[in-house]
């Protein structure tokens, strides 16, 4: 029979369930659950949608005002936009005979048979100089769906596959090549990414509580809060108000499952702490959530705004990270919230079988403990033992503040040094994929034998009357291999001919008139084929002074195509780059002032978080160097990776700082930093692992980007928890005292 509770632990419960009749007590846990099983359903069946509504296209993330954003917009008047090309080339091991080219236009008579490509449009069989290669570019539909080219590229591949033509190398590259294969890796993104990340987080839950109950309750919390996110998201991009990518959709799913984790560790954590003191479940249901609710809401919410400054970026991927990934922080901070409580309601007790948490008459000495105290589920003395690691290091803090907070500030300082290696100025889109690659193995053959720029030209607009001028610049330009004009397609099959610098050259026998070029709105459309490849550091140069020596021409000459968009890319992620991230830093630190209400620890705070995530960039830079080998980094890699950490980092602090100002209210400054410290260190440690872990799950896709953010997040996260957060924050704070709370009432008090 369970023991009584006195009258002073009576009281409290009655506080808690004062005006809540028994019937809405049970109402209220099962109308939460059955609503959010039906967004677990509804977001099961969006979960199939999400490849339909989303993109890879890099072109339709970059600005509207970029300049190769208006010359593709103007592309659509001189040709069939719907069209990407691929390239097909066959490299021999010798020179080509008259049979390999007789194979090689049989081979591509059976390619213009697949469904989806323009055959009409399609290029003959182009023989290298060196007679040891051919290519044949093949104009494929983009189609409607977001897979794109994907799925004839499959098919034309099969057709490959199927032919045999002794003593060569058939590969399918060129932009419809790259797409299909960037959609492969991407293709594990809905099965192989969650099966990773559930299962990683599944082991550590099993670890941390020791129960078969729990770790299920919260992963099914985590996966429904994914559900309803990716159901809300789904139904925004088939309204056209947000764009997705490939990208975008696998840190959804690692950055929802990873937070609603976190959140609810916080949550069960006050939970078994109010099970001890209640002994009836509602009661202690309530309590929890009056601890856990403002940490948890203002972890959410840091990180919600930290994303939204994101729409501030003029690159449109990543404007679009922001309100996708807003709404799953969103989702995870509500099954937190509501959905968790209401399981833990059911389960009560059983919920961390076989462990035994003791009811109320047990321990009804800490409600007498805590007089005077509002909240009688806050632990007293009695409940911190003098063992244990979180102990020792709590003495240690207390015992040797300074010490402790320089030598760690001076770790994070080393590490940092790494940033000198950093290289983030962008990658070659055949880099995209790692692994095996055929788009990339195709152009390195084409690169051995033709215009490594083949394929996939330059494009440069401009008004007719400087045709020949701008022909001619092009021309002069080193990188340049040839210029040729868009014409109709009725004096040429492939809608172009070449300009040299006597003019566009006649297509027939000797003495056939040079065809006219097409004039639009009176402009004309030159394609510049490229001596190296179209998505090299060297090609983007190559650009960037073609724009320069044309804007002498006419500054309404424009130039665009695959290099122009990487270039562009790069230079607004860049742009990016350098206005979010203050924007960030201020937002974060405006919200951990009215939160604290303070001001010297927030900036403590922020200063510990960006330490940290130096430390952590300049780890990952001798890793990627040194280590994988790979080469370089996207601009927007250390950005996304700085909102993360930063906003992630901070979280971490709040569910100390909360605590810390709590038991500061009790016990004063000094002594509430430790007794903070040794209350959340259990919770907080196995938070940063769920998140690291779940982070850590990016790298099973084969794409550079989502492989390198995996790097720098789990690795920051772990460097918060176990420095940062552990050591840093808490030694800084304990050697300030009181004055960490300035100006607030805190700082008055005593120590």
């Amino acid at each position: 029979m369970p023991a009584q509770l006195d009258p002073e632990t009576r009281t409290t419960d009655a506080r808690y369930s004062s005006g809540v009749p028994a019937w809405l007590r049970v109402l209220i846990p099962v109308v939460l659950i059955l609503v959010w099983f039906g967004a677990f359903g509804a977001g099961g069946i969006a979960f199939g949608s999400l490849t339909e509504v989303s993109t890879n296209d890099q072109a339709q993330f970059l600005p509207a005002s970029a300049e190769a954003t208006e010359v593709s917009e103007l592309q659509q008047d001189f040709r069939d936009a719907d069209v990407v090309p691929a390239i097909v080339v066959v490299s021999g091991d010798e020179m080509l005979d008259d049979d390999d080219l007789e194979a090689i236009d049989g081979l591509r008579t059976d390619l213009l048979a697949v469904e989806g490509i323009r055959a009409d449009e399609a290029s003959p069989v182009l023989v290298s100089e060196d007679g040891r290669a051919a290519q044949v570019i093949i104009p494929v539909d983009s189609g409607d769906d977001a897979e794109g080219p994907s799925v004839t590229v499959a098919e034309l591949r099969e057709v490959i596959d199927a032919t045999t033509i002794a003593g060569t190398t058939i590969a399918v590259t060129g932009p419809a090549g790259f797409t299909a294969d960037l959609a492969a890796a991407f293709s594990g993104i809905d099965g192989l990414l969650l099966a990773v990340a559930l299962a990683a987080v599944f082991v550590i839950l099993i670890v941390v509580y020791r129960s078969p109950l729990l770790p299920v309750i919260v992963l099914f919390t985590s996966l429904t809060a994914l559900c309803a996110a990716v159901f809300t998201v789904v139904s925004l991009a088939r309204a056209d108000v947000l764009l997705l990518s490939g990208q975008t959709q696998g840190i959804l799913f690692i950055l929802v499952i990873g937070a609603t984790t976190d959140y609810a560790l916080l949550y069960i954590a006050r939970y078994r702490e109010t099970l001890a003191i209640h002994e009836r479940k509602w009661d202690a249901t309530w309590a929890a959530l009056r601890s856990s609710w403002e940490p948890i809401v203002a972890s959410g919410g840091t990180v919600v705004v930290g994303l939204l400054i994101l729409l501030a970026s003029e690159l449109t991927s990543n404007k679009i990270l922001g309100p996708v990934a807003a709404i799953g922080i969103v989702f995870a901070v509500l099954a937190a919230l509501t959905l968790l409580p209401a399981l833990l309601l059911w389960a009560g007790r059983a919920a961390f079988w076989p462990r035994r948490v003791a009811h109320a008459g047990e321990v009804e000495h800490h409600a007498r403990h805590a007089t005077g105290v509002q909240d009688a589920s806050a632990p007293d003395e009695a409940d911190l033992p003098d063992r244990g690691i979180w102990a020792s290091i709590g003495r240690l803090v207390s015992h040797r503040p300074r010490s402790v907070w320089i030598i760690s500030a001076v770790v994070l300082g080393v590490m940092s040094l790494g940033l000198a290696q950093l290289d983030a100025d962008g990658v070659p889109s055949s880099e995209f994929v790692l692994g095996e690659s055929q788009a990339r193995e195709g152009q390195e053959l084409l690169g051995e034998h033709f215009p490594a720029g083949s394929g996939t030209p330059a494009v440069i607009i401009g008004p007719a009357g400087d045709l020949q001028e701008m022909a001619d610049v092009a021309l002069a330009a080193s990188g340049v291999s040839s210029v040729s004009v868009s014409v109709p397609a009725a004096d040429s099959p492939s809608g172009s001919a070449p300009v040299t610098g006597d003019g566009i050259e006649a297509l027939g026998p000797p003495g056939t008139p040079a065809p006219e070029p097409t004039v639009v709105d009176g402009g004309v459309l030159l394609q510049v084929t490229l001596s190296d490849a179209s998505d090299s550091g060297e090609a983007e140069a190559t650009i960037a002074s073609l724009r320069d020596d044309l804007d002498e021409i006419d500054t309404d000459v424009l130039v665009g195509g695959p290099t122009a968009v990487a270039l562009d890319t790069n230079s607004a992620a860049i742009a990016d780059r350098t206005l979010v991230i203050p924007l960030v830093l201020a937002a974060i630190l405006v919200i951990l002032m009215l939160l604290l209400r303070s001001i010297v620890a927030p900036l403590i705070l922020i200063g510990s978080v960006v330490l940290s995530f130096a430390a952590a960039l300049g780890v990952s830079a001798l890793v990627f160097e040194h280590v994988f080998h790979f080469p370089g980094a996207d601009p927007s890699v250390p950005l996304f990776g700085f909102v993360f950490l930063v906003a992630l980092g901070v979280d971490y602090n709040i569910f100390l700082m909360t605590r810390v100002r709590e038991e500061s209210q009790r016990f004063g400054t000094r002594r509430g930093i430790v007794r903070g410290l040794r209350l959340t260190g259990g919770v907080i440690t196995s938070a940063g692992l769920v998140l690291a872990a779940t982070f850590a799950a990016l790298g099973v896709l084969p794409i550079l980007f989502l492989a390198q953010i995996s790097f720098i997040v789990a690795f920051g996260v772990l460097l918060d928890t176990f420095l940062v957060r552990t050591l840093l924050v808490p030694a800084l704070a304990y050697d300030v005292g009181r004055g960490i709370w300035w100006p607030g009432a805190l700082a008055r008090g005593e120590r």
